[in-house]
C-alpha cells in the first residue's frame, strides 16, 4: 500500500535541520491569527497531489502579488468563537464582534469579486470563477455568499461598530430623549456653575466633571455645604470632591434609567441578529477557515519573495536534481551581514548516482550541505517555495531520516557511538528505496578501523536497498568503496589549499581531502610534531591527498576551458549561419535588381522608339532628308536587334543617347521654323554639321564631371549626385545609398533634370542618409540575438520585449532568443501573448531541452 504520510526519523527531525525556525518565519509573514493558526499545524507530506496543490496555490498566489490588481486585505479578527458561543438561542453577539463579523463577509465577498469574471449569453449575464488562478479560484467555488446578511448588518452598524439610532424605533426613539434631557441637564447645570463662579464656591476656570456616569462639580471641601447636593467622591489629595446639584440628581436618574432601557433594546436587536446568523454558522465558520487558509498561502509566497524562492518542478519518481540552491536560513543571516550564499549544485539520481559520500575539511561546508538537503526537501514537501534555479527537479520521498549531532542520552544510558548505532539499525531496518539518508560524521565516535569497517557495511546495505541519501565521513575506505560500486558517487567541499581557506563549493566526482596537515601547520602547530606525523603516517599517504587536490584542480580548469570551447563555437556557429543567410539574402536581392533594370531597360527602349517614330513623322511632315530618316530608323533597328541579356545594360544607355539626339533634333527644327518666320534663310544642311541626325563620329558635347553633379548611371534610372571623385572613380549618393561606381559608367544629365533632382535631395542629405545606413550596418554587427528578462515583473518583460524585437525586425534580424525562466509560467504567458500579435513575427516555440527548453523562447522573424 502507498504511504501517503511522510515518515521521519527521529522525532525531533525538524529541530535538527532548522525547519522550527523557518515555520516561526513563516508565522510572521500572516496578517492574522488566523493563518497562524494553520501555519502552526503544517506538516510535510508524501502524497504527490497534495504537494503539487499547495505549490500551484503559492505559485499563483505569487503571480496575483506580482501583478497590479492587488488581493483584500486578509487582517481579519477570529470571530469563531464568537459563533460557537451563539448557537445557544436566547444568546447574542456584541457590537464589536458584530463589526468584526461584518468585516470578515465583505473581505469574503471582495475575494469572490476578485476571482469571478462576468460572461454575458445573449440577454444573461453569467458569472464564472476566473480560471488565470485555478487553484485559488476553484477554493471559493462551493463556497456560499452571504449577501443579505452582510446588507443587513451593514445597515444596522456605523463605521465606529455602533448600532445605528434606526435600527429599530424604540432605539430610536429612547437616544433622541436621552439626548433631551442630556440638554437640558447641561443648561441646568451651566447655570448653578455660573452662580457658583460668581459666588466663588469655585475657581473661574473649573468645568463639570463625569462621576459614575453622573455630572458633578469639583468644588473646594470648604464650600462644600454651600451647595446643596450629593457628594460622589473625591481627589486622592483630598484637594477636590465632587457635588451632584440636588437639582441634577432627578435629570441624572433619568438619564440612567433610559440608558438601562436603551441597553435592553440593543440586547434585542443583537439578539435577532444572532438568530438570523444562527443557521449559517457551519457556512460562517467554513468561511473562515478559508480566509485562513488565503491568509496561510498568501504568507508562503511572502517568504518566497523575501528569500527568492520558487515552486519547483516536481517529479513522479524520488530524484535530487538542484541547481543553485541556498539554505534560507543561512541566506537570511548572511544578508544582514552583506554577504552572500555560495550555492550549491547537486544531482542524486537512480540508479548510477543514488547515494553520496561528502568528504573534506572540518569547517568546510559538510554539515551546512546535508542540513540544506534535509531542509529543503522537508519544506517542498510542505508545499513551501525554495531557494533555487527554476530548471531544478524535486522528487517527492516517503521517508526522511537524519543522524547528526550529539545524540548522547543520560536517561537511556547511551553513548554518542550507541545513539548513532541506535539510528543505524532503524535506516537499515526501515529504509527503501523512497528514502532519503542524512548522516553526518558517518563511522565517527569509535576506533577508526572497526568504526570504518561498520561505516562499509552498513554503506553497503543502504544502497542494496536503494535508498537514496547525503553522508559526510573523513574515513578513505569509504571513499574508496564509493568509487568502486554503482549507486554511490563521492563528492568534496572544495578547499583554496594556497589561502587555506574553505570554499564552501560542493564538487561532485572525485572524494575530498582533509587537509589535516595544512590545517595543523596554519594553525601553528609545531614543525618538528608535523614532520614526526609524516613520518608515522608515510609521505606517500600525505602526497597522495595533494595530489588528489591536484588533479581535482586540473580538472576543473580543464572544464572551465570546455564550456569556453563550447561556447565559442556557439558563436561560430551562429555567426555562420548569419553569414550564409546574409549572403543568400544579397543573391536574392541581386537577382530582384538585376530583373527590375531589364524591365526598365523593356520599358525606355519602347518609349524610345514611339518618340523616334513621332520624331521622324514631324520630319518627314517637315520635308527632312530620306537619308537621315533612314539612318535613324536603322539604328533603331540595331539597337533592338543587339539587345541581348548581358548588353541590355549597354542598350539602355544607347537608348538614352539615340533620344538626346532626336531632342537636339527637335529643338534644330525649331530654330529652323523660327528663323524662317523671321524671313531669315534656314541654315543649310548638306554643308555643315548636321543636328537633325548627328553623325556617330561626331561626340555630343557634355559638361565636365565634378563634385555635386548629377548623374545617370549607365543602365540605371535613378539620378545620384557625385560625392567625391578619386582618380577614374567616383562615390555617388543615390538617395540613402551610397557607391563607388567608375567614373566611364556615368552620364550627365540635363540641367532641368539636374535642378529636379536637387530640389528633391541635396547631396548634403544624401551623405546624411548614406551615413545613417553606415550606423544601421554598423548596429546589426554588434546586435545580440539574445535578451534576458529573468527576475523582471510581466509588464517590464513585455516592454524590453517589444524595444528588443522592434530593434531585430529593424535591422533584418531572422530569429532572436528570449530567456525567460520557468518559474511560474506566468511571464513566459505574458511575453508569448505579446509576440502573437506582433507583424513580423513568423512564430515562436520552446528552444531545445539541451540549451534551455521551456525557460527561453525563440522567435522567427518573417
Amino acid at each position: 500500500m502507498e504511504i501517503n504520510r511522510l515518515d521521519v526519523y527521529p522525532h525531533n527531525f525538524s529541530e535538527k535541520i532548522g525547519y522550527s525556525e523557518v515555520r516561526h518565519l513563516l508565522e510572521e509573514y500572516c496578517a492574522s491569527s488566523l493563518g497562524r493558526e494553520e501555519m502552526q499545524t503544517l506538516e510535510a507530506s508524501a502524497d504527490k497531489e497534495d504537494i503539487v496543490r499547495a505549490l500551484d496555490e503559492t505559485r499563483e498566489m505569487i503571480t496575483i502579488m506580482a501583478g497590479e490588481s492587488p488581493l483584500p486585505s486578509l487582517a481579519l479578527v477570529d470571530c469563531r468563537d464568537v459563533l460557537r458561543r451563539i448557537r445557544p438561542q436566547g444568546t447574542f453577539i456584541e457590537e464589536e464582534e458584530l463589526l468584526d463579523l461584518l468585516r470578515m463577509l465583505e473581505t469574503l465577498h471582495s475575494l469572490q469579486h476578485f476571482f469571478l469574471e462576468e460572461h454575458t449569453t445573449g440577454e444573461r449575464t453569467v458569472e464564472t470563477f476566473a480560471y488565470a488562478y485555478p487553484r485559488l479560484a476553484s477554493l471559493l467555488e462551493d463556497t456560499p455568499s452571504f449577501p443579505k446578511i452582510e446588507t443587513h448588518l451593514r445597515s444596522l452598524l456605523t463605521e465606529e461598530g455602533k448600532l445605528r439610532d434606526n435600527a429599530s424605533r424604540d432605539l430610536l426613539r429612547i437616544r433622541q430623549t436621552i439626548r433631551e434631557t442630556e440638554r437640558s441637564l447641561s443648561g441646568m447645570l451651566q447655570r448653578i456653575l455660573s452662580t457658583a463662579r460668581r459666588e466663588g464656591w469655585v475657581e473661574q476656570d473649573v468645568q463639570p466633571a463625569l462621576r459614575d456616569g453622573r455630572l458633578v462639580i469639583p468644588m473646594s471641601p470648604m464650600h462644600k455645604r454651600k451647595l446643596r447636593g450629593i457628594i460622589h467622591d473625591e481627589s486622592a489629595t483630598g484637594k477636590t470632591v465632587y457635588v451632584e446639584p440636588v437639582e441634577l440628581v432627578e435629570a441624572n436618574n433619568h438619564i440612567r434609567e433610559l440608558e438601562s432601557e436603551e441597553r435592553r433594546e440593543v440586547i434585542r436587536i443583537l439578539t435577532e441578529v444572532a438568530s438570523r446568523l444562527r443557521p449559517n454558522i457551519p457556512h460562517l465558520l467554513t468561511a473562515y477557515s478559508l480566509l485562513a487558509h488565503y491568509d496561510f498561502v498568501r504568507a508562503k509566497a511572502h517568504w518566497a519573495a523575501d528569500i527568492g524562492g520558487i515552486c519547483p518542478h516536481i517529479s513522479d519518481s524520488p530524484i535530487v536534481e538542484w541547481w543553485g540552491a541556498k539554505h534560507p536560513l543561512l541566506l537570511r543571516s548572511l544578508r544582514a551581514q552583506g554577504r552572500n550564499v555560495v550555492p550549491l549544485d547537486i544531482r542524486l539520481i537512480a540508479p548510477e548516482a543514488r547515494i553520496l559520500l561528502i568528504s573534506g575539511p572540518n569547517a568546510g561546508g559538510k554539515s551546512v550541505c546535508l542540513k540544506t538537503v534535509g531542509l529543503l526537501q522537508y519544506l517542498v514537501q510542505c508545499g513551501v517555495p525554495v531557494p533555487m534555479a527554476d530548471h531544478s527537479s524535486v522528487g517527492i520521498f516517503d521517508r526522511l531520516y537524519i543522524d547528526i549531532g550529539d545524540e548522547q542520552s543520560i536517561e537511556d544510558d547511551l553513548s554518542t557511538y550507541s545513539s548513532h548505532l541506535r539510528n543505524m539499525k532503524h535506516f537499515v531496518r526501515e529504509g527503501g528505496a523512497r528514502s532519503l539518508l542524512l548522516i553526518d560524521e558517518f563511522g565517527g565516535g569509535t576506533e577508526p578501523t572497526i568504526g570504518g569497517a561498520i561505516a562499509q557495511a552498513l554503506l553497503h546495505r543502504f544502497n542494496d536497498a536503494g535508498a537514496f541519501g547525503v553522508i559526510t565521513t573523513h574515513y578513505q575506505n569509504l571513499k574508496t568503496y564509493a568509487e568502486e560500486h554503482a549507486g554511490l558517487i563521492n563528492g568534496a567541499m572544495l578547499y583554496d589549499r594556497h589561502e587555506m581557506r574553505p570554499l564552501f563549493r560542493l564538487s561532485i566526482g572525485r572524494p575530498g581531502s582533509s587537509f589535516a596537515i595544512e590545517i595543523a601547520r596554519k594553525i601553528g602547530l609545531p614543525e618538528e610534531v608535523i614532520s614526526e606525523v609524516r613520518e608515522t603516517v608515510g609521505a606517500d599517504y600525505i602526497d597522495m591527498d595533494k595530489f588528489l587536490q591536484d588533479v581535482i584542480r586540473d580538472k576543473r580548469y580543464w572544464e572551465s576551458k570546455r564550456q569556453s570551447i563550447r561556447q565559442e563555437e556557439k558563436l561560430l556557429q551562429e555567426a555562420s549561419s548569419k553569414y550564409t543567410e546574409e549572403m543568400t539574402r544579397i543573391a536574392e536581392e541581386r537577382k530582384r535588381i538585376i530583373a527590375e533594370a531589364k524591365k526598365d531597360a523593356q520599358r525606355l527602349i519602347q518609349e524610345a522608339g514611339g518618340q523616334i517614330e513621332r520624331t521622324i513623322r514631324e520630319i518627314r511632315e517637315a520635308e527632312a532628308a530620306k537619308d537621315e530618316t533612314r539612318i535613324i530608323r536603322q539604328r533603331l533597328a540595331d539597337y533592338k536587334e543587339g539587345l541581348s541579356a548581358e548588353e541590355e545594360a549597354e542598350a539602355l544607355a544607347r537608348a538614352k543617347k539615340t533620344q538626346r539626339e532626336v531632342e537636339r533634333l527637335l529643338a534644330r527644327r525649331q530654330r529652323h521654323a523660327d528663323r524662317k518666320a523671321k524671313g531669315k534663310e534656314p541654315l543649310p544642311k548638306l554643308h555643315q554639321p548636321s543636328e537633325e541626325a548627328p553623325s556617330s563620329a561626331t561626340p555630343l558635347p557634355t559638361a565636365p564631371l565634378t563634385e555635386g553633379s548629377v548623374v545617370r548611371i549607365e543602365g540605371q534610372k535613378a539620378l545620384g549626385t557625385i560625392i567625391s571623385l578619386s582618380g577614374r572613380e567616383a562615390t555617388v549618393a543615390l538617395g540613402e545609398l551610397k557607391t563607388t561606381i567608375p567614373v566611364k559608367r556615368l552620364h550627365a544629365v540635363s540641367p532641368a533634370e539636374a535642378e529636379r533632382h536637387r530640389k528633391k535631395i541635396s547631396p548634403t542629405q544624401a551623405v546624411r542618409s548614406s551615413g545613417i545606413i553606415d550606423q544601421i550596418h554598423q548596429k546589426r554587427l554588434t546586435f545580440r540575438q539574445e535578451i534576458d528578462v529573468r527576475g523582471f515583473r510581466a509588464n517590464e518583460a513585455v516592454d524590453a520585449v517589444a524595444y528588443f524585437v522592434d530593434e531585430a525586425l529593424q535591422l533584418g534580424v531572422s530569429s532572436v532568443r528570449i530567456l525567460h525562466g520557468t518559474g511560474t509560467g506566468a511571464l513566459r504567458e505574458s511575453i508569448r501573448t505579446y509576440l502573437s500579435g506582433v507583424r513580423g513575427v513568423q512564430h515562436f516555440r520552446d528552444e531545445d531541452v539541451r540549451f534551455g527548453g521551456a525557460g527561453i523562447t525563440v522567435v522567427e522573424m518573417e
